[in-house]
């Protein structure tokens, strides 16, 4: 049995979390946090981490970046792993998990589909058979909900090209404001914004004579907490502290 705190229970996401938690019999919610308000749920919600003080295996977030230096406080002080689901970390914040990974076990992963994360590797794989020869263009849509753009899944796509790359890129994020032919060690990302879309996320390499697209469309908030929830039996398995990724959960799938 995995005891698991859902950080952001009373959000969209945590109540996906919630729903597959409850469907499982290996998995049990031992509590929820929410900066929020308690709600009326079936187990016992926490304004603040520091005010649980039952046991748990394990935490898996999808709250705001706000939420992290409590959790992180938590994770280390009742030596508990921690899954970041959450997006939009501050350089200042992504060097604080880094410390803490040091420590105890956190899983971090701006996307957690599975569907991604074999995009990943096909943007690698495309950019290192096309080199310079090709731009690479990234265009990301998301509900009319989300803070921050671009998404954290869109900058990840961006890093798995750069990985690949013979030139080290610069990424641009508008146009606007750019008035000039487009440089060679580009990478331009765009953000739309609109209705419920859950997350699409295309990668265009741009030749002079063709063109190659990668897309992966998530049809429900599903297949993140899904992944997420597999992140967290994953990290109870680890047994070191370090940071991980989906990369290391696929190798030892």
């Amino acid at each position: 049995m995995v005891r698991l705190i859902i950080s952001g229970c009373n959000g969209r996401m945590g109540r996906v979390v919630e729903t597959i938690c409850s469907a499982d019999p290996e998995l049990e919610i031992a509590a929820g946090f929410d900066l929020l308000g308690t709600g009326e749920r079936e187990f016992p919600v926490c304004s603040s981490p520091a005010e649980f003080q039952g046991q748990a295996d394990v935490v898996v977030d999808f709250s705001s970046p706000a939420a992290l230096d409590g959790l992180l406080e938590f994770g280390l002080k009742r030596s508990i792993p921690l899954v970041l689901a959450t997006t939009g970390y501050s350089p200042a914040q992504l060097a604080a998990i880094q410390r803490a990974a040091g420590e105890i076990p956190i899983f971090r992963s701006a996307n957690m589909s599975l569907g991604v994360n074999v995009l990943l590797e096909l943007v690698r794989s495309a950019a290192r058979a096309l080199g310079e020869s090709y731009d690479v263009e990234i265009v990301e849509r998301h509900h009319n909900k989300k803070v921050d753009a671009p998404s954290g899944t869109a900058l990840m796509i961006a890093d798995a090209a750069a990985e690949a790359l013979p030139y080290q890129p610069d990424y641009v994020y508008d146009r606007q404001s750019v008035r000039q032919p487009r440089g060679k060690t580009e990478i331009g990302i765009s953000s739309v914004r609109g209705g419920g879309i859950v997350g699409d996320h295309e990668v265009i390499f741009a030749g002079r004579d063709e063109v190659i697209e990668l897309r992966h469309t998530a049809m429900s908030r599903d297949v993140f907490a899904s992944g997420a929830v597999r992140a967290a039996r994953f990290l109870t398995t680890v047994g070191r502290p370090g940071l991980y990724t989906m990369s290391d959960l696929l190798r030892a799938l």
